[in-house]
């Protein structure tokens, strides 16, 4: 016997749980399946994980270096456990929060696998922890999985405790005395912060030329340099060919041996579209990923792929909207996803952040375009609170078009900032209406309208 409802998801994560609490808002009936728990990657060990661990640290790099602000204090350090276990808080808190919106939504939450089993009684059948559903329509938000290198050594270290992925770092109970990073992108750089900050030596190994994948070259250097202030030592060019229990081998130009206690794997996730049963319904994946189109519907009518699923930009963010377009297509609405202006943000101290195209996008798409360029410090308020600090704000402005098409920035609040340039951005709002917009004074926020003016 099957439980009949309107629309069925398999996954619980930021993709999953908005798109069940929209649909159950507008009145579907909903099924929900959840493996591990509610809230995926981004709510159990990613970004509010991250995040609590990343405020500790800057509450104590604050409070080290508080002279240079008439702050002293004495006996400062940073208690690891006592982080951990506020992160453990945070995040059950929250968890119990996105709970809450499914009960209030009546959402059906099933903690077990969902797996599709092809179609039933006029719908698609999903099973799961002995439960069978069957419904119209269809969205998988069933997410990603950090990417395991074929490197000697990991496997075994994996399992010996030594060697880490993005899920288990979290929940270490203790600083290691050197961390190799294998990776740095945003996960990578984010946690080369914090543990240097708590007193590691952090070497990271990266493939590329340059930190910070996609951001803006400019940016990536400035945060390097920040980073590697802190005692971060950075080994660009590189390959890991081989991790140990008391080291890490690279390639550089030549081996390069990096002692370790431990190693953390960051060099990205890729989408898990296995197990799930797609096949039952010919469901398109290319490269690994579900295939979608502008309305997150896959080749098949009626089943959509929203969040890390589809591969499209693997943030949380990204998931949210696009579960949102999913359900209103789902609802008869019109909507379709826009990707040309999604931030993305590194929570380092100091923060980075960009929007829409970089000076090396827009050349490679051949656009003609001007770049105006501050340094943060014409933001009054932020040289009231950074001592050392040297931001930068960048705008990329299409003159044919008149407005704002990209936008990096470096500095404190950059995360808060970029959401500014992102509007303009997104909204297409000509150059001169958005120099006629007021931001309040003093915050560092109006380096937006000193950079159009620039």
């Amino acid at each position: 016997m099957s439980d009949r409802y309107d629309l069925t998801i398999i996954g619980g994560g930021p993709a999953g749980y908005l798109a069940a609490e929209r649909a159950g808002e507008a009145g579907l009936s909903v099924a929900l399946f959840e493996k591990r728990a509610l809230g995926g990657v981004c709510l159990n060990e990613g970004c509010i994980p991250t995040k609590t661990f990343l405020n500790s640290a800057k509450i104590y790099s604050h409070a080290l270096h508080g002279e240079a602000y008439g702050v002293k204090a004495d006996g400062i350090s940073l208690d690891h456990a006592a982080v951990l276990a506020r992160k453990n808080k945070v995040v059950a808190k929250l968890v119990a929060g996105v709970a809450y919106k499914m009960k209030q939504n009546k959402v059906n939450v099933i903690e077990a696998e969902g797996k599709i089993e092809g179609r039933a009684d006029g719908g698609i059948a999903v099973t799961g922890g002995g439960v069978t559903v069957v419904s119209e329509r269809l969205i998988i938000a069933a997410g990603s999985k950090p990417v395991v290198p074929s490197i000697p050594g990991v496997v075994g270290g994996m399992e010996e405790g030594y060697v880490y992925t993005s899920r288990e770092v979290l929940d270490i109970d203790h600083v290691p005395n050197h961390l190799a990073i294998v990776g740095g992108g945003v996960i990578g750089l984010e946690m080369a912060d914090y543990f240097a900050t708590a007193g590691a030596q952090v070497t990271v190994v990266e493939m590329l030329g340059k930190i910070a994948g996609p951001f803006d070259a400019e940016i990536s250097k400035i945060l390097q340099k920040s980073l590697e202030a802190k005692g971060v030592r950075f080994l660009l060019n590189a390959k890991v060919t081989e991790v140990r229990k008391n080291g890490v081998t690279a390639e550089a130009d030549g081996a390069v041996e990096i002692p370790c206690d431990a190693t953390l794997l960051c060099i990205g996730r890729r989408p898990a579209p296995e197990d799930l049963g797609l096949e039952k319904l010919n469901v398109l994946v290319e490269n690994g990923a579900v295939a979608t189109g502008r309305h997150m519907q896959t080749n098949v009518a009626g089943v959509y792929a929203v969040g890390d699923i589809n591969g499209k930009f693997m943030l949380a963010h990204t998931a949210y909207r696009e579960a949102e377009v999913a359900v209103n297509h789902i609802l008869g609405k019109a909507d379709e996803m826009d990707y040309s202006a999604i931030p993305s943000v590194i929570y380092t101290q100091p923060e980075a952040a960009y929007v829409g195209e970089t000076e090396e996008s827009a050349a490679a798409k051949g656009l003609e375009i001007t770049v105006k360029k501050l340094p943060m410090a014409y933001a009054g308020r932020y040289v009231a609170e950074n001592e050392r600090g040297d931001g930068i704000c960048k705008l990329l402005i299409d003159e044919g078009a008149g407005r704002i098409v990209g936008a990096a920035i470096i500095g404190g609040y950059a995360s808060e900032i970029i959401l500014s340039a992102g509007i303009l951005a997104d909204l297409k709002i000509p150059k001169e209406s958005a120099k006629r917009i007021v931001f309040p004074h003093p915050t560092v926020g109006e380096i937006i309208r000193e950079a159009l003016f620039a």
